[in-house]
């Protein structure tokens, strides 16, 4: 019997000391995993420091009193006219598009805003969005869009002509059809393109269904030439879904691909904590409505300039609101309301 007891005693020691070595073993891996938890953080904010944050721009941007889009972000995304990797001061906006997020069904929804339209902040110094831009910069462009579109835009993101080349690239292309019409004009911006990034490519000679590369699809989207605003923006919006879908597919090494080369030419409001929440549910998200903005216009030319002016802002800011946010009876602000009765005056159109 002390025998067997003695054994009991060595028994419950070798338990104890396997305890304490499992015990030291989950110690060391918590250490680990914080340690490489840390690293992937730092090695993620380390990306995101890249990119150029304008943290402070937006912080006191206008908004009209009443209007809160609750429970979106919207973001306003500016396609840039500049040739190079850097900001060009003088440049405009080639291209303004709403990015509306919603945030509990992920939906996203697309809205752009032709680059001619006739809008005010104040309702006195009217100008095309792209001019106000190019002479304001995009803090006070999203100024514009909040009051002449009842929004609560938060955020911007500034992409220029090199970024959308790297990204299309980047997603090996994009299956567009191109036209008959598009071949007489696109070779021209694939030419401009390949001058400015540097980023080879070769010229469209026949109609057909294609792969468009980085330089070919973002000529495709810059067409100017076939029939109006409308259809570029039209074309801009295709690129864009086009490639979100395929990023949506990719793995987390061609992402981080597609990640070293943006980000250094990126210029935004989003901080690096909203950029990696956001990006942490991509998959998660769908484009599901893409349209143009306003939906009811018409040509405006006094002096001889050309505008594409708003018929009733009002009422196509109701229809705005029914399309981004589900709105069926939308009341627009009392500051919208008095922006649409001075453009109706201005412009003579209803």
């Amino acid at each position: 019997m002390e025998v067997k007891k003695t054994k009991g005693k060595h028994s419950k020691k070798k338990k104890k000391s396997v305890i304490k070595i499992f015990l030291k073993f989950i110690l060391i891996l918590i250490v680990i995993l914080i340690i490489a938890v840390g690293c992937v953080v730092g090695y993620i904010y380390n990306k995101l420091g890249k990119m150029d944050y304008k943290d402070d721009e937006l912080k006191e941007v206008a908004v009209n009193e009443g209007v809160d889009n609750v429970g979106y972000l919207n973001v306003a995304l500016f396609g840039i006219d500049a040739r190079c990797n850097d900001y060009e001061e003088s440049a405009g906006s080639d291209s303004i598009l709403i990015v509306s997020i919603n945030k509990e069904t992920k939906e996203i929804r697309l809205v752009s805003v032709y680059r001619d339209s006739y809008l005010s902040a104040d309702g006195k110094d009217y100008t095309k969005i792209t001019d106000y831009y190019r002479v304001n910069g995009a803090a006070k462009t999203v100024e514009v869009l909040n009051k002449c579109l009842d929004l609560d835009i938060k955020e911007y993101v500034n992409i220029n002509f090199a970024v959308v080349v790297d990204v299309v690239n980047a997603v090996n292309g994009l299956e567009i059809e191109i036209t008959k019409d598009d071949v007489k004009y696109i070779n021209p911006y694939i030419d401009e393109i390949i001058r400015v990034t540097d980023v080879p490519s070769e010229r469209i000679t026949k109609p057909g269904n294609y792969t468009l590369d980085g330089a070919q699809a973002l000529a495709y989207a810059r067409i100017r030439y076939i029939g109006s605003d409308i259809d570029r923006t039209n074309r801009q919006r295709v690129v864009l879904s086009k490639t979100f879908d395929k990023v949506k597919k990719m793995n987390v090494f061609q992402i981080n691909n597609i990640v070293d080369k943006v980000l250094p030419k990126l210029q935004t409001t989003l901080s690096p904590n909203e950029i990696i929440k956001l990006a942490s549910s991509v998959t998660k998200y769908n484009i599901t409505a893409s349209e143009g903005f306003p939906y009811q216009w018409a040509d405006y030319q006094p002096n001889g300039i050309y505008y594409l002016a708003p018929r009733n802002l009002e009422k196509n800011v109701i229809q705005l609101h029914k399309e981004l946010f589900d709105e069926e009876d939308y009341q627009v602000s009392a500051e919208l309301k008095k922006i649409s009765d001075d453009l109706i005056k201005k412009t003579g159109l209803k």
